[in-house]
């Protein structure tokens, strides 16, 4: 009798300990730190890395007088797979047709980018990385005399990158970054007019790609101080969906602050935008599934009036 009595007060324990645990905030950084601070012996399974921010990278454009558009799509193809190598971010595939090229940008000025920012917030995006190629050079030199000639050949392209932050309506990073590249061969001195003009291009493109990988660690350091933010995108029943799932790197088990949507703050005397205040936190949720390419379905963990289109931050 006394056994069965024990044992139902060690169940009855249990289930008051479990209850009564506090929530585990995941905002580790790594596995590793993620292991050490809840005690799992075999955790590396259970969390994914942290979560990614979703980024939508526009066209750049050349407005140097070499390499035309074809230096501008290499540029923004080496970006797009830099971004890609770093595992920080999810890239938005559709980023051109939704806010338009760097260019549009550019000559649009304040309005593009409140017009930007709008569809970015419906979207799910939190950062927009646009810019241009402001310079692009070429320098040959070569022997004066002789059949065969050798030529040392000189390229550097400045490239100029912008970040916006959706969550904030700001601008947080303008930087020019230049790509050097030289070579050295030696050319017949009757040599195709083509293939002087593939040599020269082909270094160009490579000066160019140089200039956007020196550029990556910088995007990926200023990323890292913004936190990631979500959207509840629809209300069933007791089933809140939200725009990031598996792959954005949500676990099943996080719990999320809802907060309402911050309040534009400007300039009483020039009107000018300052930034965007932040919202205030209305609850909490909690992911119980995944659901799509990249959703995830949460319940009520914690306070009420949840509404589609709040914002979400892991907790």
């Amino acid at each position: 009798m006394m056994k069965k009595i024990s044992s139902i007060s060690l169940l009855c324990l249990f289930f008051i300990f479990a209850c009564s645990s506090p929530v585990v905030k995941r905002n580790f950084k790594t596995k590793e730190e993620g292991k050490k601070g809840l005690g799992y012996q075999n955790s590396a399974a259970m969390f994914s890395d942290s979560v990614r921010k979703k980024v939508a990278l526009l066209a750049f454009f050349n407005e140097a007088p070499y390499g035309g558009d074809d230096l501008a799509i290499i540029t923004t193809q080496e970006l797009t797979n830099e971004l890609g190598r770093t595992k920080e971010f999810i890239l938005d595939t559709v980023a051109n047709k939704t806010f338009g090229t760097s260019k549009e940008i550019y000559v649009g000025g304040g309005q593009k980018l409140a017009q930007m920012s709008r569809e970015a917030k419906i979207n799910g995006v939190n950062f927009v990385m646009y810019g241009r190629i402001i310079d692009a050079r070429i320098r040959e030199k070569a022997d004066e005399i002789g059949l065969v000639r050798k030529v040392k050949a000189y390229t550097e392209t400045s490239l100029e990158v912008r970040i916006f932050d959706i969550s904030s309506n700001k601008e947080i990073f303008t930087e020019i970054v230049k790509g050097y590249a030289d070579d050295s061969t030696y050319r017949f001195f009757r040599t195709e007019r083509e293939g002087q003009l593939d040599y020269r291009r082909n270094l160009l493109r490579y000066s160019a790609k140089i200039a956007a990988r020196k550029i990556i660690p910088k995007v990926v350091e200023v990323a890292a101080k913004y936190d990631w933010v979500g959207r509840v995108a629809k209300i069933i029943s007791n089933k809140i969906f939200i725009n990031a799932g598996r792959l954005s790197g949500i676990n099943v088990g996080d719990v999320l602050k809802v907060m309402t949507e911050g309040t534009e703050i400007y300039d009483p005397e020039t009107g000018a935008l300052i930034g965007v205040s932040k919202g205030h936190v209305k609850g909490t949720i909690e992911v119980i599934d995944y659901f799509g390419e990249d959703g995830s379905v949460a319940i009520l963990h914690s306070g009420g009036s949840v509404l589609e289109g709040d914002y979400v931050q892991l907790y």
